[in-house]
């Protein structure tokens, strides 16, 4: 294994651990949606497997990619878990609009002890562990999602195949723009895996205006050109100052609840939304005929805004039905609703238009989806 720094050493930093980690989940360890995603191309961009990691794919492209939650991990490190991208269909010839990266967002909120857009702004240090059959360089930015949008990259270089090492990227900080104080995506930090020649062309090595041709300076790697490519990553961390300290692992329970501020599940942590299980649904159980059902669902956390996404299945893993239970306590059949209603940060209240007629007893399951 080896380890690769890009920018200025300083002092080493001391501080124990105190959430200076800005990624959520940089160790893998979440994956809430499910383990394994396949079929990922035009179209598929979105949240699929590890938490808060972003599939961004940009063009028409041919390439299709599988997405895992894998244990092939850095040796003697401490990781569990990477994020791994399996080619299964290739493109050695990109078009020129052709893009994919994965990424995490962050909100303004979050951010402001950066000093961003004053004279103090902090430097912000990358560090990763990255395996991959492909070598060569890769391009990795911040866009800072401003009053104007702002970008800044460098590259990282994969030197020898199939063996995992660490990079460590410096940032300067940006002293001309701040980060709106809100809870919106604000920062972006981003890991090129391939990139066509329309985000290619133009140098983002400082801060500066945002503009396509800057979003993969210097990329010139491509995972999607063999069928035999892959790529894993783990241990993504960003903090401020010039210097990379060692991984801030978080106990499991605390890095969870960090995930569901943006998305959350009422199935056990290792059921895949859908499954069959009865483990985890909310029930209600009233006297009469009604469309309109109480549901006190109550988010374990508080989601980042007062509008997640709902989704609702049955006990059975029916999308967008609720499980009549009859007069007794097990699944009976589907029945379909037509919305969810008085949606909070919190929970919500109500599951109207029920289709089933006898209304003594619904469960559901559900997930709320408030992503950056």
């Amino acid at each position: 294994m080896a380890i690769t720094r890009i920018g200025n050493p300083a002092i080493a930093d001391q501080r124990g651990v105190n959430f200076r980690n800005i990624i959520i989940n940089g160790g893998m360890d979440i994956a809430q949606r499910g383990t394994s995603a396949t079929g990922l191309t035009n179209g598929s961009s979105g949240y699929h497997t590890c938490d808060r990691w972003n599939f961004q794919e940009t063009g028409g492209p041919s390439f299709v990619f599988t997405q895992t939650q894998d244990t092939d991990v850095p040796t003697g490190q401490g990781f569990a878990y990477s994020l791994k991208m399996d080619c299964t269909t290739a493109q050695a010839s990109l078009a020129s609009n052709d893009l994919l990266r994965i990424q995490q967002f962050f909100e303004g909120q979050n951010l402001q002890y950066l000093k961003y857009g004053t004279s103090s702004a902090e430097s912000l240090t990358a560090s990763f562990w990255v395996k991959s059959n492909v070598t060569g360089d890769y391009n990795t930015h911040l866009l800072n999602q401003g009053t104007t949008l702002k970008i800044i990259s460098s590259t990282f270089t994969i030197n020898s195949a199939d063996t995992w090492e660490k990079k460590i990227i410096t940032f300067a900080g940006d002293t001309a723009q701040g980060f709106l104080n809100d809870s919106l995506r604000r920062l972006e930090f981003t890991i090129t895996l391939l990139a066509g020649t329309d985000y290619t062309s133009t140098d983002a090595t400082s801060w500066g205006s945002y503009s396509s041709g800057k979003l993969a300076y210097g990329q010139t790697a491509n995972v999607a050109s063999s069928t035999s490519n892959y790529i894993n990553i783990t241990g993504v961390q960003l903090e401020a100052g010039q210097v990379a300290s060692d991984f801030e692992f978080l106990p499991k329970d605390v890095n969870l609840q960090r995930c569901k501020r943006y998305y959350e599940k009422s199935y056990p942590l290792i059921n895949t939304p859908g499954a069959d299980t009865d483990d985890g649904m909310v029930c209600i159980r009233i006297a009469g005929s009604f469309s309109n059902k109480p549901f006190p669902a109550r988010f374990s956390v508080e989601k980042r805004n007062n509008s997640p996404t709902i989704t609702l299945y049955s006990k059975i893993g029916a999308v967008n039905n609720i499980s009549n239970m009859g007069s007794g306590t097990s699944h009976t059949s589907n029945d379909g609703i037509t919305a969810v209603a008085q949606v909070g940060s919190t929970g919500f209240a109500y599951v109207t238009g029920v289709t089933g007629t006898n209304t003594e007893g619904h469960c559901l399951h559900y997930t709320a989806d408030c992503e950056l």
